[in-house]
Parts: C-alpha cells; structure tokens; sequence
C-alpha cells in the first residue's frame, strides 16, 4: 500500500510525541533527585539547615520583642491587684479608668501634646534641610564638597551624652531653655547627620536625565529639585521620616537636660515622673496606662508606613 503525504506528517508528529514523552518524564527524575539533593542538604546542615536555623532565631527575636510589649498593654486593662497577684493572667473586665486618671491625673496628655509639638516641628524641619542638604551633595560639584559632607557624617560618631554639657550652655546662653522651639532645634541638628547621609544615597540614585530635561524645558533648580526631585524621592524621605520620629519621639536624655520646666515635659520625662510619683501611691495600673498611651502613636504610624519603609529601603538599595 502507497503512504499518503499527510500519513507520513501524521506519523512523524507522532514519533516526535513519543520522542518528547520520553525526554518529558526526565525532569520528574531530575526532581526528584533535586528533592533529594535538599534532604542531603537539611541533614547535612547546608543552606536549607541554615535557612531552617535563621528562621528559628528571628521567631526568638520577635517573641523577645514583643511578648513584654503585649505584657505592658493587657496589664493597662487591669486593676492593682490583678496585677500584682496573677500577673500573667488576663484582665476579669477592662479597666478604662486606667487611662482617664493617667490622662489627667498624672498629666499625660499634657505631656502627650508637648512631645506631637516638638517632634511635629523635628521631623518636619529635620526633612526639610537634610533633603537640600542632601540634594546638593548628591548633584553639584563646588569648593569643599567632600569637607562639608564628610563634617555631617562625622556628626553620627559623635555621642550625644559627651555633648550634653556645652549643648546645655549654649541653649541656655541662647535663652531657649524649657522652650519648645530650642528643643526642636536640638532635635534637628541632633538627626541631621544620619538624614543627609541617607538622603545622600538615595539622590544620587535618581535618573539625572530627568533633571537635565527639566532644566532644558525652562525649570529653575529650586523647580528641579521642589517639584521634580522631591516627588521622585518620596520612598526615601518616607523611610527617613519614620525613622526621625521614632527616634525623637524616645529621645530621654537631651529633653532631661535642656527641658527643667515641668510644664513642658515630653513624654518620656512624664513617664519618668510617673514612675517615680506612682511607684509611692502603688498605682501600677496607671502606670502601664501611661506606658500605652505613648506606644501606640509609634505603633500606629510603624503599622501605616511599613511597607512604604521596605519599599524605600529597597528601592535605595537595588537602584
């Protein structure tokens, strides 16, 4: 019997299935083997055992972390005597009171609204001069650039407490001791050195090309970096942000110093305070009121923003 033309294709398409068949059922033994190159690997402590370790060590660390955290916040909910005779059980009803007589007896909201004044007006000037500052370094050349830059580096190795006490004389000379805005000068110069040095880094990894053709279109540089640099920055000034205000928002030690006037505490002195004065009366309860009411604004704006930190963490990295 004479082969057609097309019996021929058709028998050739299927020889060619069976040949693929065949090649097919070589990756299912390949991973297998691949299955089993990892259970080598897991017994063998390699990169899987490895992997397997590091998870078990952040699981530990975050335990770590956050078990006191949970511990301060329900005990909030609680009266004294719950706390002191089971305190790892959970509140029998939740106890608002807590909060209202550390709101108002122990003057946390007066010191909650002193710490959103001072470092509203940190974060929001620490910004703004470190994005110029930085901007500068990263797209100009002048005389002294490396000595100017390298001077706002310098600034992150130096220890605030070794600069207490000329920082105290010359605010004070300045008559803005107990002030709000001598503070927040304090506070911005004291984040100004990590901000420049990070915002640095970020501009230098925007496309030039985008400000050369801005120029050519007619924009002034104030144009350039206000209204086509600083959006294109927004991951990282973002990022920086949330770092400032977590930063100044637990800043102690130079509110301690420079801040004598009750009246203008912050809330870590408040919460200090509170300590010691409640620590007499056995109001434990209004303590850990008190120690919530200033985690959760910290927590909140960490919750709202984290993706965005990662993205600019990131985005800083990978361009």
């Amino acid at each position: 019997m004479t082969t057609t033309k097309s019996e021929r294709k058709q028998n050739s398409a299927g020889a060619a299935a069976t040949t693929g068949a065949g090649q097919g059922s070589r990756p299912s033994g390949t991973g297998g083997s691949g299955r089993a190159q990892k259970s080598r690997g897991a017994a063998s402590g390699g990169p899987d055992g490895m992997l397997w370790v590091a998870q078990f060590a952040l699981i530990i660390w975050a335990l770590i972390s956050t078990i006191p955290l949970l511990w301060a916040m329900v005990s909030s909910f609680k009266s004294n005597k719950e706390i002191v005779a089971s305190p790892w059980s959970l509140p029998s009803r939740l106890n608002w009171d807590n909060f209202v007589r550390a709101w108002n007896e122990a003057h946390i909201g007066q010191y909650f609204l002193n710490t959103v004044v001072v470092v509203g007006g940190g974060v929001v000037l620490t910004m703004v001069f470190s994005a110029m500052a930085a901007y500068v370094f990263a797209r100009y050349e002048f005389p002294g650039k490396r000595l100017l830059y390298y001077g706002f580096i310098a600034g992150m190795t130096f220890p605030v407490f070794m600069a207490v006490v000329p920082l105290f004389f010359v605010v004070k000379n300045l008559g803005m001791i107990s002030t709000y805005h001598g503070l927040i000068l304090v506070y911005v110069a004291y984040s100004l050195p990590f901000s420049v040095f990070f915002l640095t880094s970020f501009f230098k990894t925007l496309p030039v090309a985008v400000a050369e053709a801005a120029i050519m279109d007619g924009a002034s540089h104030y144009r350039v970096f206000f209204s086509v640099m600083l959006p294109m920055a927004k991951p990282g000034l973002i990022s920086i942000g949330i770092f400032n205000f977590i930063g100044q928002w637990n800043q102690y030690l130079l509110p301690l110093v420079l801040v004598p006037d009750e009246s203008k505490y912050v809330l870590a002195q408040g919460l200090a305070n509170l300590a010691v004065n409640q620590g007499y009366k056995s109001d434990i309860s209004g303590l850990f009121a008190g120690l919530t009411i200033a985690i959760l604004p910290i927590l909140v704006v960490y919750v709202i923003f984290q993706r965005r930190v990662q993205a600019g963490m990131t985005a800083g990295a990978m361009k």
